[in-house]
């Protein structure tokens, strides 16, 4: 636990009793806060009371009176698409908000860093899709190069769960836009964008609000080293943004759709084949298109953010390329689960928009695509450009039907639920050809978290004869 200082002897109301609301109230009273708990589950407090904290209503009246700040859990509102009452009644009555984010980076720092030859450095990476595989392999890359390492954020422990990092340690973290918009302090060593693409849209007020939370990491607190992802318009404005000139090293420019040139510093993948350049010259060359755990251009996108930072950390190309191949991947995104009577079965759950979809979809030809659950705006219509490597598409949970129609002329068969949906898929499908779970749609019409759901299509895909 890293102990948050600077509210010794003050209240500090904690809102949202998830796994990041009790690191941060943990945290807190570490550091000598009086901490109140609350949240609108009944269970969630319960848990909280059974772990110590004091409850407290902060949506009573009065109930904020002496409260020095709010901590708000990612997930709860506090602007669009409307405040949280309980966020509402704070910021009415001047109590400064911020979550568990912003007060790692307020405790981070320590005395005794002062003293350290090499001080701990915090590598931040976001996007809208990449950010969770390219943190793990930023990881990856670290301890398989013997540095010690942390990783944590949106994937892993919460940020406030990790332990106090050491001599020459890198704690890795991946944050949601959720997480950005409100964090208070925001100082990485190196930050990362991977890419941007629609998503949330509802929760920032459209896509400048979305892009806007994103931009937090790099213009809050300025970070030495910015590893950004060109290719989309955003990214190009970002790095645009940052670099002071074209031959600025500060900004490493990655891209897995364009050779970069110029005088600056770029990573990119193209053909499967990725490419350091630094000052005009090529410094590194490596042949992704044998590695398991990184299939497809969009896990070449990956591989570029995660080789640009590990570079700006001082690692070498050699002990890179070699973590790479070791790379496992992470389950439910593009993650091959099997392989059976010459058929392969992918599981990419994680893919909960059109977008990531697309890029999955990129990936592979002879697909079985299993698709749908739980529409978002636009539907599948960002990857009208990829139905040609369907074979056929098997369209379960709430938006078959929209999906359905969508898909127009391509094979397809509503199938209602996983089971079927695999079942159907397994009996037609060729050998060579893969049998693809990418939902392009979120799971919560008929499982908890798309955890869940890529859990259910692996247990389906293991009952298969071989």
């Amino acid at each position: 636990m890293i102990p948050v200082p600077g509210f010794e002897g003050r209240k500090v109301a904690v809102l949202g009793l998830a796994r990041s609301g009790l690191a941060a109230a943990q945290a807190l009273v570490a550091g000598g806060a009086e901490v109140l708990c609350w949240d609108d589950g009944q269970e969630a407090r319960d848990r909280a009371a059974s772990a110590g904290f004091a409850l407290h209503d902060p949506g009573r009246a009065g109930s904020l009176d002496g409260v020095a700040r709010l901590i708000v859990s990612p997930g709860i509102p506090h602007l669009y698409p409307a405040p949280n009452r309980h966020v509402a009644a704070a910021l009415a009555a001047g109590v400064p908000v911020d979550n568990d984010v912003g007060l790692f980076f307020r405790a981070l720092g320590r005395a005794d860093w002062a003293a350290m030859d090499a001080p701990p450095r915090v590598v931040a990476v976001t996007g809208s899709n990449g950010k969770s595989t390219t943190t793990a392999l930023i990881h990856h890359i670290l301890t398989s190069a013997g540095r010690p390492a942390q990783m944590g954020g949106n994937i892993g422990r919460g940020v406030l769960d990790l332990d106090p990092p050491g001599e020459g340690a890198v704690i890795v973290l991946e944050l949601s836009s959720y997480q950005l918009e409100l964090a208070r302090a925001l100082t990485p060593d190196v930050a990362v964008f991977t890419n941007l693409t629609e998503d949330h849209l509802d929760r920032h007020g459209g896509m400048g609000g979305y892009f806007a939370a994103k931009r937090r990491l790099f213009a809050e607190g300025g970070p030495d080293r910015a590893v950004i992802g060109v290719d989309e318009a955003e990214g190009r404005f970002l790095a645009g943004q940052l670099a002071e000139a074209a031959e600025d090293d500060r900004v490493i420019r990655i891209s897995a759709a364009a050779k970069l040139g110029g005088p600056g510093w770029s990573v990119s993948a193209r053909r499967g084949f990725l490419a350091e350049w630094r000052k005009g010259r090529q410094l590194a060359s490596v042949d992704l298109r044998d590695v398991r755990g990184l299939p497809g251009a969009h896990n070449h996108q990956n591989a570029c953010a995660a080789w640009a930072a590990a570079r700006a950390l001082g690692l070498g190309p050699r002990d890179i390329a070699a973590a790479l191949e070791s790379f496992a991947g992470l389950p439910h995104r593009s993650q091959l689960i099997a392989e059976k009577r010459g058929v392969r079965y992918v599981n990419d759950s994680k893919a909960t928009n059109a977008a990531s979809a697309a890029r999955a979809l990129a990936a592979f030809s002879g697909i079985r695509w299993i698709a749908g659950g739980l529409g978002k705006e636009g539907g599948i219509a960002a990857c009208a450009h990829y139905l040609d490597r369907v074979a056929k598409a098997y369209l379960i949970g709430h938006a078959a039907p929209d999906f359905a129609v969508q898909l127009g002329d391509t094979p397809q068969e509503i199938c209602g639920d996983m089971a079927t949906a695999v079942a159907r898929a397994a009996a037609e499908a060729l050998p060579g050809e893969v049998v693809l779970l990418a939902p392009a749609a979120a799971s919560f019409d008929q499982y908890p978290d798309f955890e869940a759901r890529g859990a259910d299509f692996a247990a389906l895909v293991a009952a298969l004869p071989n």
